[in-house]
């Protein structure tokens, strides 16, 4: 193995979970349509994964610009009052500034091959949250950069090409079975799948490995 493909919403640094129920609630107050807090989740999920997938090359759209469209659809969907711009700006600021989890500095810090960041997000937040923590990497490549999001193959194919490597040379280490996992796996690549939250895995995907964190994944190595 040459290098590593990391992840890192949800594999290097926290995902915006804990700000995500906060809005629904937000817009529950404001909707003058019965609903639950779930079904506005569910309702705003389905929203930008529709737009999310549909999103690549000359239909590329930013994560920041998708995220306000859903949201905007799911306030006119329940009728609520609200600017999407403004429900949503602390999930956009976490993005820049999130929590990291304890384990990733010192795995970043123990690996002695070459790691290479690979995220669906765009360019600024992502450098901003690893200048915030002070995390280095020898090379990132985001959705911005390649106009399309994993799972879809152009960000891995692009780093294979950039860095020189071949598909037999790396793994890919992600929190998310189908971007990370799915995404790698088609793209050539294996993959270790990184389940902090203890998820049960569906029958259908079969990451190469499961750890339970990175120092799992560093003992793996």
């Amino acid at each position: 193995m040459k290098a590593i493909f990391l992840d890192f919403y949800g594999t290097v640094v926290h995902e915006d979970d804990d700000i995500l129920p906060v809005i629904y609630e937000r817009v529950q107050a404001a909707a003058r349509v019965e609903c639950t807090t779930a079904e506005i989740g569910d309702f705003w999920w389905k929203a930008f994964s529709e737009m999310f997938y549909a999103s690549h090359g000359s239909q590329f759209t930013t994560q920041r610009v998708l995220n306000v469209q859903s949201l905007t659809a799911t306030l006119l969907h329940f009728q609520a009052d609200g600017i999407a711009e403004l429900l949503n700006q602390e999930q956009l600021a976490h993005w820049r500034d999130p929590g990291i989890f304890e384990d990733s500095i010192p795995f970043l810090q123990s690996v002695d091959i070459p790691v290479y960041i690979l995220s669906n997000i765009d360019t600024d937040d992502v450098k901003a949250a690893m200048e915030k923590h002070g995390i280095e990497a020898a090379g990132v490549i985001t959705s911005e950069d390649v106009r399309s999001y994993k799972p879809r193959p152009e960000m891995f194919n692009e780093a294979l090409a950039r860095y020189d490597l071949s598909r037999h040379d790396v793994i890919h280490i992600g929190d998310s079975l189908t971007s990370d996992v799915q995404g790698a796996q088609n793209a050539g690549i294996q993959a270790v799948w990184l389940n902090r939250k203890g998820k049960t895995k569906p029958q259908h995907i079969h990451p190469e490995y499961v750890c339970r964190d990175l120092t799992e994944v560093l003992k793996l190595l």
